[in-house]
């Protein structure tokens, strides 16, 4: 998992360290020194440049270290331990009003100690400069044990700790030493540019600066000391920010005009080409947000901030007439966002662009390598025209995106990096991408660091002689060369310990096909560059088990580079019964959250599902694999005597041995099997149920799903009444079919794809007559959109069946979309399941819930933490609880009793019944509640118990089953109970006497 970062390279630890606190690190440094061990100190992983895989000792520091130990707002300074996520600094410095000003794409996963070590920047440094201008005091650890605080130093303090000696004096006087031999040659050879990234920052010693110790350190790479914490400085946060978007015919013409625009003094000043767009375009991705862009081929965003909305919007608006009036050239299209929505929405364009320009359908796959270079704002519309002509010149195709204001432009190209003549093109190219740069008096690097990817071309960017400063600067700190070795100084090579280009097994014969990867499933878990966004913790669907464990191991990233571990074969050597993979995947509640919010659309639940499959292969799987992944067996057999059953799994002692040999959790309560199945009650069901005579007769096809048949069939009964209350026809598959949704969770992909080719033949009659299919529970829907595509992509029925299913909400959306629904007045809270999120249109159901007059909050919460069986099973019960406290279930229990809960998975509404005093009500079942209640009728407080409606009542044929399936399981509870009794009793009599145990 460590042996790479978000770079194109790979070298394999020699272990990995997740410290506690600073005495950690410091007895970890003590045990490398000891062994003659390199070290590096990682945060979240998301270098670009190889800053944090190296053959040694990697500290993470993210784990644990990761408190924020003051906050002065008056001071406006922050103490922070380096595993602090920057949004976490964020969140609490805005309390006061307050921001650190940098703050890259990666700003909800990447730490503080990260961004001291790659001096990095983002949209808004522009404001508050880089991370080495807002660095005030770091407490640093050296190889060899010193531990020291350093910042700025005037020229008496100077004098005096050089006058104290010893090795803190040492390093002093050898930087004074430095300084005063280099001062000339750094003030002419470092760019005068917004983003000097490259190299050591040693003009932070020169006088003019302080003498700051602290920030000649920012964007050493963990090459020189460890920052054990961190003093940083903290800036106002106007609270009151508008956007200005401005298209022009081409990005070069957009970043022509950037001086002219930061005369008006943005916060921010981004920009984005015609290509990312198109791309965005081709992958679906944020189609509702590129429609507020104006017309044009390359766009730039300004954000104006003050005081007040007023006074935010009256510095754009004076840009825009300043545009609009002056002379020599055309003004560019112009829009200013209306709202806040608006511009989050295009500012999620703007941070979506990597994923945008990654793994294109129909193109080459794009990868880093130069990909942040800088310059002077005045020359970047030059710079790119040129650049563009060299990766015209070796066949490249590559978009424009960045931080147009500070001359830092971004891209990703279509290197080849695994055949050895495109990794001779890709080293040829940088080199000259190199002196391109130079000429333009820019930097290699303006926001990612140098890393492995660009320290070898250093000597072009600063000269042979501050090279020898930088080796001389880093001899101070390191004088045994063992902090992360290999990077800025002595480098390895740009075209050495390329990931891309290990020879890989060939391809295996996997279950599902890959279509979107060429079939091969090593190229599917190749998909991950590492950018971390599964590493968040604020908010979002991906990575729930990250989101509360905080483990690599855990996170979507960490799984993805586990399993391209095990295919390549060293250092994991298992294969398809990798024990250290399969840890790993445990955890995963196979949300799709990945496939989804990844930027490269990484897909860890099919690929989960996938290595199940070859791991149990030949072997037998645990108890409760089969007692969950085959339920629709055991629902149907238990439908024909539903009481005994039900005695069973409800019956304290029964409920108990039942739990404790299958693996089951105690603390949950296991599913009531309803008296009346769906199917059954729908056969059974008196004609003036059917639809009236002024019914269109549209027939729809409703997918019984396994658990709204057998354990929940009010919901299936409720959506019937509501489609025929609209005038369509229900009919139902002629023969019980399972989607087999539970068995992907196991791996069972041999009897799921056996249950889909039953669905494809059963369904055939439907799919040839175009009826349209809606199922109620998503998990099942997702089946049909997700894995039956996967497993056969050249099948047409297969295709037809994903087009024609549809959730209730989206079927009533597109089909009665006109219809005037009863109102009922209230709030309402909706938990979206998780492949809802992550592959439908949550939308279409809060619109419709709105058309009843509900005022509908949807918590940002993610996964409810159930997840199919995952919440039922005993390893997992602590997971599924903290999963589901995170935000969904105290939301849930501080809702007015008059909320409304909705939530159409079945797991969801299970997790909220078993930990809540609350019951969540499917769609169906409010919109068949707004269908029963008076007009304009108020919701009065737990709205859900005016939905449980009394349940069809058996007839008589099944009341006398119903009877002797009673009469038989008090039989067999009596006769356990006996049974129980006896043994209990012999094993007393064969005790000695209690006299005998006393003696």
């Amino acid at each position: 998992m460590y042996s790479t970062d978000a770079s194109n390279y790979r070298q394999v630890p020699l272990g990995v360290i997740l410290p506690r606190d600073a005495e950690d690190v410091c007895a970890a440094i003590d045990v490398c020194r000891a062994y003659d061990v390199p070290i590096l100190a990682r945060g979240g992983g998301t270098s670009t440049a190889g800053q944090t895989c190296n053959v040694g000792v990697v500290l993470d520091l993210s784990r644990y270290m990761r408190h924020i130990l003051s906050l002065d707002p008056e001071r406006r300074l922050a103490r922070v331990e380096p595993g602090v996520v920057l949004d976490d600094l964020r969140h609490a410095a805005e309390q006061h009003h307050l921001t650190f000003a940098p703050d890259p794409s990666t700003h909800n996963r990447c730490t503080l100690g990260g961004m001291i070590g790659n001096n990095s920047c983002g949209t808004h440094s522009l404001m508050g400069g880089k991370t080495v201008d807002n660095i005030e005091e770091l407490e640093i650890l050296t190889y060899d044990g010193l531990r020291l605080r350093v910042g700025p130093t005037s020229e008496e303090e100077l004098a005096t700790i050089i006058a104290a000696g010893g090795r803190r004096g040492e390093i002093y006087a050898r930087l004074k030493t430095l300084r005063d031999r280099y001062a000339d040659l750094i003030r002419q050879r470092y760019p005068n540019i917004p983003r000097r990234v490259s190299g050591y920052n040693l003009d932070q010693l020169l006088p003019e600066h302080g003498f700051h110790v602290a920030r000649a350190l920012v964007g050493s790479e963990s090459t020189c000391v460890i920052v054990l914490e961190a003093t940083v400085r903290l800036i106002p946060s106007p609270p009151a920010r508008v956007l200005l978007v401005l298209g022009y015919p081409d990005f070069f013409r957009a970043c022509d005009e950037v001086p002219e625009l930061l005369e008006f003094r943005p916060m921010a000043l981004e920009g984005l080409d015609e290509g990312l767009v198109a791309d965005s375009r081709r992958k679906g991705l944020n189609l509702d947000h590129l429609r507020l862009l104006p017309p044009g081929g390359g766009w730039l965003l300004l954000e104006f901030g003050g005081q007040s909305h007023a006074e935010a919007e009256d510095q754009a608006r004076a840009l825009m007439a300043h545009l609009q009036h002056r002379r020599g050239s055309p003004p560019p299209q112009m829009r200013l966002c209306s709202s806040e929505d608006e511009a989050r929405a295009l500012w999620e364009v703007r941070e979506s662009a990597l994923g945008a320009s990654t793994f294109v359908p129909g193109q080459p796959l794009k990868w880093e390598g130069w990909e942040d270079s800088a310059v002077h704002p005045s020359r970047l519309g030059a710079y790119l025209r040129e650049l563009r002509a060299l990766l015209d010149r070796y066949g490249y195709q590559a978009n424009f995106y960045g931080h147009c204001g500070e001359g830092c432009v971004h891209m990703r190209a279509s290197f080849d990096l695994e055949s050895q003549e495109g990794i001779r093109q890709f080293r040829a190219f940088m080199e000259e991408a190199a002196d391109l740069v130079v000429h333009y008096g820019g930097s290699l690097s303006g926001e990612h660091g140098d890393g492995q990817a660009r320290a070898e071309l250093l000597p072009k960017m600063f000269g042979p002689e501050l090279l020898e400063a930088f080796r001389e600067f880093k001899a101070i700190w390191d004088p045994a060369g063992r902090m992360n070795p290999g990077k800025v100084v002595n480098p390895y090579r740009l075209d050495a310990d390329l990931r891309h280009a290990l020879p890989l097994p060939r391809p295996t014969a996997t279950h599902f096909q890959y279509p979107a990867d060429h079939g091969n499933f090593a190229h599917a878990v190749m998909r991950c560059v590492g950018v971390g966004k599964c590493r968040r913790t604020d908010g979002g669907l991906m990575c729930p088990s990250y989101m509360v464990t905080r483990e690599e191991a855990h996170s979507t990233r960490g799984r993805a580079r586990l399993l391209f571990e095990m295919l390549y074969g060293h250092p994991l050597r298992g294969g398809w019964r990798s024990e250290e993979v399969r840890q790993a995947l445990d955890l995963c509640l196979a949300c799709k959250g990945c496939k989804s919010e990844c930027p490269v659309n990484v897909d860890i639940a099919t690929y989960k599902a996938e290595f199940l499959a070859h791991y149990y292969a030949g072997r037998l799987r645990p108890l409760s694999a089969y007692l969950f992944g085959l339920i629709h067996r055991w629902a149907a057999l238990g439908a024909r005597a539903p009481e005994l059953i039900n005695l069973l799994t409800q019956t304290p002692l029964l409920s108990h041995l039942l739990k404790r040999t299958s693996g089951i959790a105690p603390e949950r309560r296991l599913p009531r099997l309803a008296p009346l199945s769906f199917r059954a009650w729908f056969r059974e069901r008196s004609t003036q149920t059917r639809p009236t005579e002024q019914s269109c007769g549209m027939r729809v096809l409703l997918w019984p799903d396994t658990f709204n048949n057998y354990f929940h069939p009010e919901t299936a009964r409720a959506a019937v009444e509501v489609l025929e209350a609209l005038g369509f026809q229900v009919e139902l598959p002629p023969v019980a079919l399972c989607c087999g949704r539970p068995l992907y969770d196991y791996g069972m992909l041999t009897t799921a794809k056996q249950h889909l080719r039953q669905i494809l033949t059963a369904l055939r009659p439907y799919l040839e007559q175009d009826i349209p299919i809606v199922g109620l529970e998503p998990g099942c829907v997702s089946v049909f959109r997700d894995e039956l595509p996967n497993l056969f992509p050249e099948d047409r029925e297969a295709q037809q069946l994903k087009e024609r299913v549809l959730l209730l909400s989206e079927f009533l959306e597109r089909y009665a979309g006109d219809y005037r629904w009863p109102r009922l007045e209230g709030q309402a809270l909706l938990q979206p399941h998780c492949h809802q999120r992550a592959l439908m249109d949550v939308a279409a159901e809060r619109r419709l819930l709105s058309k009843l007059g509900l005022q509908v909050e949807i918590p940002d919460a993610g996964c409810c933490g159930m997840a199919g069986a995952f919440g039922f099973e005993a390893q997992h019960y602590a997971i599924s609880l903290q999963v589901g406290e995170r935000v969904l279930l105290p939301t849930v229990r501080a809702a007015r009793p008059e909320t409304l809960i909705i939530a159409d998975g079945f797991s969801c509404r299970e997790q909220i019944a078993q930990t809540t005093p609350r019951r969540a009500l499917h769609l169906a079942e409010v919109l068949q509640l707004a269908l029963r209640l008076p007009a304009n009728a108020r919701l009065g407080p737990y709205p859900e118990r005016a939905a449980l409606f009394a349940p069809p009542i058996p007839t008589a044929r099944r009341r006398l089953s119903s009877a002797f399936a009673l009469t038989g399981s008090l039989l067999l509870t009596v006769g356990t109970l006996l049974l129980l009794r006896r043994r209990h009793d012999h094993r007393r009599s064969l005790r000695p006497p209690l006299q005998q145990q006393r003696k």
